[in-house]
């Protein structure tokens, strides 16, 4: 039993330790369940006043880091005097358009939802990145996890043999996973074409003589670690299994773009961020749960419209083949992609043809998952200054990723400090998430509307017009 309290986070130990003591006071019985329910894995799905959510089991994270413009990406304003030489063109979605920018992206927008209401509290770039990959604000004095950390901690790995959270690029600021245990990291991938580098046995090893090294260091550390049963040393060894574990799997190719036909592999674009949303593809196909590729250079304080469409041809093509790769392996449906960046770009342009840090109003972008496709959801003004319907705060959109992968929204997780931290940040003062799934009685569940993040039955949803009549009258019955 003390083997088996020390292994419970400090919420379940508390739990346990009130029911035990509610059955020694006569208060109430222990029942045979509420033991149980502490060693349970998450909920795999979340009960909404429209049935079950959480069709999502991965997600590829596509992060534009310094700052993506909206005006010129996913919110064109044609006609507008902020818009700038920029044009809009239409979509395979009627009446949705978006920047001449992304010709790929615009064929596959049926499986793509818009975001254009975004709003941000940080200005400056490491803030603003934290506040977007955390949810919460920037402190001295603790680090938050990120989103790949908060759906292993509650979900575990799929694949036993693969790291669940893996990163690709970016740098050194990324929060991993803050204040949880170091086994909940992101494997940090550099060159998506170079492979998993060091995770083969050196040849002047024999695996005789490997194995006596590995046998010789667990007899040194055995006394410590029976010595303190402690989350942070047992990270520590987990981490040793894991990587030898690794070593000798053939999964390990999933890491190998190579083997990958020439074809396909230049389909996604012969760059790293190409390569990485390749990389990103193989490793969901094996269950790898969260990977995240960055792409830099969105800060265009000079020269805007000479850079941004470098980085749009990048992350057009990228995007373009990487959608339809899903929706062609029968991928697309369990793996939502999101495209998120700290903030948006001015709408007015500065005296050097650039744009400047604008946190006020952008645009995100979700897609697969059992997200809607072929919408865009919120707005801003004729001139792209203002979020004029349905604003959409950072730790709302974060709540929706929580809410598509059925995250358990009020699991609270516990600090080193001991103070407790929801799935969803104490920053998300309006109580809900972006979207939920709706109640249409299609093959595939999908993501419509507004929902109470805190699934109170007692609260409705609220819905947009995004539903034809005879969708709002069953998600209408559904919720009595």
């Amino acid at each position: 039993m003390k083997n088996l309290l020390s292994n419970l986070d400090d919420v379940s130990r508390r739990e346990f330790t009130a029911y035990a003591a509610k059955a020694c006071l006569g208060v109430s019985i222990l029942p045979m369940g509420g033991a149980a329910s502490a060693f349970a894995a998450p909920e795999k799905s979340i009960d909404t006043p429209i049935g079950k959510i959480g069709t999502a089991k991965n997600v590829i994270y596509l992060y534009m880091s310094g700052g993506m413009t909206h005006l010129d990406t996913f919110d064109p304003k044609p006609g507008a005097e902020t818009q700038g030489p920029v044009q809009a063109i239409q979509t395979a979605s009627d009446g949705l358009q978006i920047s001449e920018y992304f010709p790929k992206l615009a064929k596959q927008m049926k499986d793509v939802a818009l975001v254009r209401s975004l709003s941000s509290t940080q200005g400056a770039h490491e803030r603003g990145r934290y506040l977007m990959r955390t949810s919460y604000t920037q402190r001295g004095t603790i680090r938050h996890p990120a989103m790949g950390a908060w759906l292993m901690r509650l979900s575990g790995r799929k694949n036993k043999s693969l790291p669940g959270n893996v990163r690709i690029g970016g740098d050194s600021t990324h929060p991993g996973a803050g204040f949880m245990e170091a086994s909940y990291s992101p494997l940090p991938i550099g060159d998506p074409t170079a492979g998993l580098q060091n995770s083969k046995r050196p040849k002047n090893v024999k695996q005789d003589q490997f194995d006596k090294r590995l046998d010789i260091a667990n007899q040194l550390d055995k006394k410590f670690r029976n010595r303190f049963n402690q989350k942070q040393v047992r990270s520590y060894t987990d981490a040793y299994t894991d990587a030898i574990k690794l070593m000798s799997s053939k999964e390990l190719e999933a890491f190998n773009v190579y083997l990958e036909p020439e074809a396909k592999r230049l389909a996604y674009g012969d760059d790293a961020f190409g390569q990485g949303c390749l990389l990103a593809r193989r490793l969901v196909e094996q269950d790898v749960r969260f990977v995240e590729v960055t792409l830099g250079g969105w800060d265009t304080h000079q020269s805007n419209f000479i850079r941004v469409p470098e980085r749009t041809a990048i992350l057009d093509q990228a995007l373009g083949t990487l959608l339809a790769d899903l929706r062609e392996r029968g991928l697309l449906e369990k793996t939502l992609v999101v495209v998120a960046s700290e903030f948006g770009r001015t709408p007015t342009i500065n005296q050097n043809a650039g744009r400047d840090h604008y946190p006020r109003a952008f645009s995100g972008l979700l897609a697969g998952g059992g997200i809607k496709g072929g919408v865009a959801y919120g707005k801003t003004d004729e001139k792209g200054i203002d979020v004029i319907e349905n604003k959409v705060e950072v730790p709302q959109f974060n709540a929706t990723i929580a809410q598509a992968l059925g995250l358990p929204m009020k699991k609270i997780v516990t600090s080193p400090s001991r103070r407790p931290y929801p799935v969803r940040s104490e920053r998300d003062t309006s109580s809900t998430s972006l979207v939920t799934v709706s109640g249409c009685l299609t093959r595939r569940r999908r993501v419509t509307l507004i929902a109470d993040a805190t699934h109170a039955p007692s609260r409705r949803c609220r819905l947009p017009q995004l539903f034809s009549d005879r969708e709002k009258s069953r998600s209408r019955a559904s919720s009595l």
